[in-house]
């Protein structure tokens, strides 16, 4: 979003003034308030985490939630009042921020908005200084003892952070040391990035610490190591787990693989899209939650069978695990338009006989009342899940097929155990070989 504001302020300035008041009440203030208000609940987020750490910076986040939210309320007043004279004057008196039902936020002031819903919290940390140390994907914190950051692989190749801060007044010394030859610890908050197995640094109240992997010196399989941080009379164990394995490498590697316990893609990244006739999967660009996603098309009331008539999107990739997965489709809110009909897909791997899901049941009653149909309009999606066996680690290839049309897949991921929560869903896993052409539907 911050981003999107500065390209839409760089392309106002360069505009005809006759042109940027039209700018800016279609472009520029939408960019610039949605970005204001993304900054404002992502500062509300990090007061609440760092409230629950013990974190000194904690009462920081909550005075920039509150001078956040003081810069959307000048925003709207600007737009009514200032903005083209007053032109506009009331457009930007809809009640946007504190919603927690239907009704208007504010129960002594309808119809204003109001930060009441957001529960900030201000703490007291002592005078003197005491370390606390957090780790990338983890709520928690340690002041001593051991702590673990998720797995890094050599096919995803992540960086991590491990975050170094005061629970106190008084600024100190700690020092991160890495016990293995193959992990890098990097401090971005000096005058540039640099690496080092061990490094030494000042923290007021935090400091980042990014842990990456310097693979050309990593063991092969799973391998393991610890970064000791020591600072202000504690001293924190964090692990460091790598996999290298000797196949398949990063280079004779086939399609998708998996890694941190799952594989996710993109619809529009299949190995193979085969058309059935007038049935076929056309990509939407720019539709979804992430990248774009896969429409099943035919005629209206078309009925696919699988294995006959049913178009079909292969997605090759490399398993490290066997037994029971999870495949979770990211599916587009469609609704059973076809009367008496449920909307349906159908799931596999490899030769095993294609699982027809369920998407929406053909009675679905599409009303205020229903979790599912309020779900669905609230995050503008479905989530859909089917499981299945892996008989063995290998190459597997996993089958989307058409039943009814009009579904839409956004995102693909199979999980093999280590999917975490989020809203979007794990980033996309690393995949290699040649593109599929784009389908000219």
């Amino acid at each position: 979003y911050e981003a999107l504001a500065a390209k839409a302020e760089k392309i106002s300035g360069e505009l005809p003034p006759e042109y940027r008041d039209t700018f800016y009440e279609l472009v520029l203030f939408p960019t610039k308030a949605s970005a204001g208000l993304n900054a404002m609940y992502l500062a509300a987020a990090k007061n609440a985490l760092y409230a629950k750490q013990g974190r000194a910076s904690a009462s920081d986040f909550a005075a920039q939630t509150r001078e956040l939210f003081q810069a959307q309320t000048n925003l709207m007043a600007y737009f009514n009042h200032t903005f083209a004279g007053g032109k506009w004057n009331h457009f930007m008196d809809q009640t946007y921020i504190g919603y927690t039902d239907w009704n208007a936020p504010g129960e002594n002031e309808p119809g204003q908005n109001t930060l009441h819903a957001v529960h900030l919290t201000e703490i007291q940390v002592p005078d003197a200084a005491a370390m606390g140390v957090a780790v990338d994907a983890s709520e928690t914190a340690a002041t001593n003892g051991d702590i673990s950051l998720p797995p890094f692989d050599v096919f995803n190749r992540q960086r991590r952070f491990v975050d170094v801060f005061n629970r106190g007044k008084t600024p100190f010394e700690f020092t991160a040391t890495a016990n293995k030859p193959w992990i890098r610890i990097g401090n971005f908050l000096l005058d540039g990035p640099r690496y080092a197995m061990s490094i030494g640094a000042r923290v007021e109240k935090d400091q980042r610490l990014m842990i990456d992997i310097d693979w050309d010196k990593a063991p092969k399989g799973m391998t393991d190591g610890t970064i000791i941080i020591s600072g202000a009379g504690g001293t924190v164990s964090v692990k460091v787990v790598a996999f290298n394995p000797a196949e398949p490498t990063r280079d004779s590697l086939q399609g998708f693989v998996e890694g941190e316990g799952c594989v996710s893609m993109e619809a529009e990244h299949f190995t193979r899209n085969l058309d059935a006739g007038a049935n076929r999967w056309i990509r939407i660009p720019n539709y979804g939650h992430t990248l774009s996603a896969m429409r099943a098309d035919g005629p209206t009331d078309v009925l696919a069978t699988p294995g006959k008539d049913s178009p079909c999107l292969e997605y090759k990739m490399y398993l490290f695990h066997a037994g029971k997965v999870e495949v979770q489709s990211t599916v587009g809110p469609t609704l059973n338009f076809l009367p008496g009909r449920p909307l349906r897909y159908a799931v596999s791997f490899d030769e095993e006989t294609p699982e027809v899901i369920t998407i929406v049941p053909a009675n679905f009653n599409a009303h205020w009342s229903s979790d599912d149909w309020s779900g669905s309009v609230k995050n503008n999606c479905r989530h859909v899940k089917s499981t299945h066996t892996i008989a063995a680690p290998g190459y597997h290839t996993l089958k989307i097929r058409m039943v009814d049309p009009a579904v839409v897949v956004e995102k693909i991921v199979v999980n093999t155990g280590g999917v975490r929560p989020s809203y979007l869903g794990p980033p996309e896993s690393f995949h290699r070989g040649e593109a599929p052409p784009i389908s000219p539907h």
